[in-house]
């Protein structure tokens, strides 16, 4: 595809984006903006987390932490000043008296969840394949833990409500534009090759002069830093936050996006969390007529079972849409492919 055409089909999709969300906020009822929203979040998330897991063969379950961090940080950093002094006592006199705007909390909650994932990460990713899912599962349970205890500057287990309901669709889509392109940009460079050439092979990778532990814990953050700008806008999209909303169940719905729409794909992972969104609030009504309670997780589980019997690799493998690329795949017709590299689709 050439530069044109390939600028082009960016152009088309953003204002293909840009239209839908204008008609949504204008058109759509409260509840299904509210369902929109949370399908934004999560293709962000899904793709932070095919960026951190599948460039680099990571198994992260960290995601819901990180989520977690952001969005309390961001809550805190929003909630009314005249209400922070009976509903979070604890807080210091300086934290207590600011009311920031959403934009800079959620850079805020971004950087705050980077930090931990660089902190933690120094440790945690010596560790491979399901000890390192344990680890960061591990992760989750230790800053639930923390939040609960400090109820005087989070308010523990009881949550915190009253959040502003700063976040809408546009704000959702446009962070989720950003995380789209900074992941992009990064995949299709040489950092991408790097990330791509660990996961296939570590060892030759190192003898190649890749920096294993820096490129690993730096996609490691990266991913990090958008799960917790996910977290600030979910917190003011729900108007309230309790630990418990950040769970394993939660880190399992993220791998399973990531699973179905292909490791390593970022357009895959982004259209099988709005797909797997839609799903879930379709079931939803069937599964309380029915009362059957835990049907969607069924659902789910199965098409997860379903997908590593019959593909593997997911939709997308870990290419993308040939057509928001710059050369389509008829360009590299007849030279074999590289190790982990997937035919554009």
């Amino acid at each position: 595809m050439s530069v044109g055409r390939h600028h082009l089909a960016w152009g088309l999709l953003a204002v293909v984006v840009i239209a839908l969300v204008a008609y949504a906020e204008g058109s759509l009822s409260g509840y299904e903006r509210t369902v929109l929203g949370f399908a934004g979040i999560y293709a962000m998330l899904a793709i932070s987390l095919s960026f951190s897991n599948g460039l680099t063969g990571l198994f992260s379950l960290g995601h819901p932490a990180f989520m977690m961090v952001g969005a309390y940080v961001g809550a805190v950093l929003t909630f009314p000043a005249n209400r922070k002094g009976f509903m979070l006592p604890a807080l210091p006199e300086w934290l207590a008296s600011v009311e920031w705007s959403l934009f800079p909390a959620t850079l805020a909650g971004g950087i705050a969840a980077a930090l931990v994932a660089a902190i933690a990460g120094f440790p945690v990713l010596r560790l491979r394949g399901h000890y390192l899912a344990v680890a960061t599962l591990g992760l989750i349970i230790i800053l639930r833990v923390v939040i609960n205890n400090a109820d005087g500057a989070t308010r523990g287990a009881l949550g915190l409500n009253g959040i502003p309901r700063h976040t809408d669709l546009w704000w959702i889509f446009g962070w989720l534009a950003a995380a789209l392109l900074v992941c992009w940009r990064l995949k299709h460079s040489s950092i991408g090759r790097s990330l791509l050439a660990i996961r296939e092979n570590e060892m030759a990778a190192a003898c190649m002069g890749v920096p294993r532990a820096r490129a690993k814990l730096a996609a490691f953050s990266l991913g990090a830093f958008f799960a917790g700008v996910g977290g600030v806008l979910w917190a003011h999209l729900l108007t309230n936050l309790t630990p418990g909303s950040f769970g394993i169940a939660l880190a399992f719905m993220l791998v399973v996006m990531v699973v179905i729409g292909g490791s390593g794909s970022l357009v895959g992972a982004a259209l099988a969390a709005i797909a797997l969104t839609f799903l879930s609030e379709a079931l939803r009504p069937i599964e309380q007529a029915m009362g059957a309670y835990g049907l969607v997780q069924i659902v789910i589980a199965v098409l997860l079972i379903a997908m590593l019997l019959l593909r593997p690799q997911g939709f997308f493998g870990s290419a993308e849409p040939s057509f928001l690329r710059r050369k389509a795949a008829g360009s590299r017709a007849g030279r074999p492919l590289s190790p982990g590299e997937e035919r554009e689709v």
